[in-house]
């Protein structure tokens, strides 16, 4: 056990449609490793999150037009959870590394510029930095993200019923298959048939459609780390190249620690114990 990292807590944050669980793996691995951590529900997400109605009724009734139950959900609660986790354990441990992953990234870094005394350290794994663009949508859209897989996968209007949505439940193996092709490439079939049915339905719209202001005077003054996912089919490398330049290019005086991760967009599901080794090494 490494115990230089006893006094490391890692505080872990999902992307969409994703929630605390998904961390379980690396979890365990980093404690192997002798370092703590805490994983967040975001709101509106984890096993406690409510349903579209007809989102687990055959056939799924309503489930294109229905209003999303998360869908008065805002950014600023996704940041207040975040604060919430990092003020509960500040102070118990000497270093505090907070950890986002896709569009988690926002979150977090809004989390940052409110309380950067609260953080020694932000990981970005294949995340959104609004450092260059105000919105997630800015660099969902952008030309160097032209080739990301699983677009098409969200269902309904979003502005109409007040989320980004996808069917993990969907019956249609093909569906299914987008779904893993784009997220989970690398994770086998059959294990992923188990991590899909897990995953929420939606994404508060707010949250990838809220900009957000960073300033180098607080966000910026965060040193800083990118888990690049080299073989990510979601957020392609293209764009976590343009995050990553833009951030650099507004906080010079402190760039991005850029690591390398041989993972598809979910390396906490196909590379838990190599993204563990990842984590400690950012937090020195």
């Amino acid at each position: 056990m490494a115990s230089h990292h006893t006094n490391t807590v890692f505080v872990l944050v999902h992307g969409a449609w994703h929630s605390s669980w998904q961390w379980a793996e690396t979890q365990r691995a980093l404690a192997a490793r002798g370092a703590a951590s805490v994983a967040v529900d975001l709101p509106g997400h984890g096993f406690a999150a409510p349903l579209p109605a007809g989102y687990l009724d055959t056939p799924q009734t309503g489930l294109t037009t229905e209003r999303s139950p998360v869908a008065d959900i805002t950014l600023d609660a996704f940041a207040d959870s975040v604060l919430g986790t990092l003020r509960a354990v500040h102070g118990r441990y000497r270093t505090t590394v907070l950890v986002a992953h896709s569009a988690g990234g926002g979150a977090a870094s809004l989390a940052v510029e409110r309380a950067p005394e609260l953080v020694d350290r932000v990981v970005y794994v294949s995340a959104f930095v609004p450092a260059g663009r105000p919105r997630f949508f800015d660099y969902i859209g952008a030309p160097e993200n032209a080739t990301s897989l699983g677009q098409g996968l969200t269902i309904g209007d979003p502005e109409r019923i007040g989320a980004v949505r996808i069917n993990p439940h969907s019956p249609d193996p093909a569906y299914a298959e987008e779904l893993r092709a784009s997220y989970y490439h690398d994770l086998p079939a059959d294990r992923f048939a188990r991590w899909r049915l897990a995953l929420s339905p939606d994404l508060p719209l707010a949250v990838p459609a809220t900009p957000i202001t960073l300033t180098a005077e607080r966000w910026g003054r965060v040193p800083r780390t990118y888990l690049r996912c080299s073989a990510d089919r979601a957020l392609v490398p293209a764009t976590q190249d343009l995050m990553v330049a833009e951030a650099d290019a507004r906080t010079p005086d402190q760039p991005f620690e850029v690591r390398q991760l041989p993972s598809g967009h979910s390396p906490f599901a196909t590379h838990p114990t190599e993204l563990a080794a990842q984590l400690t090494l950012a937090a020195g």
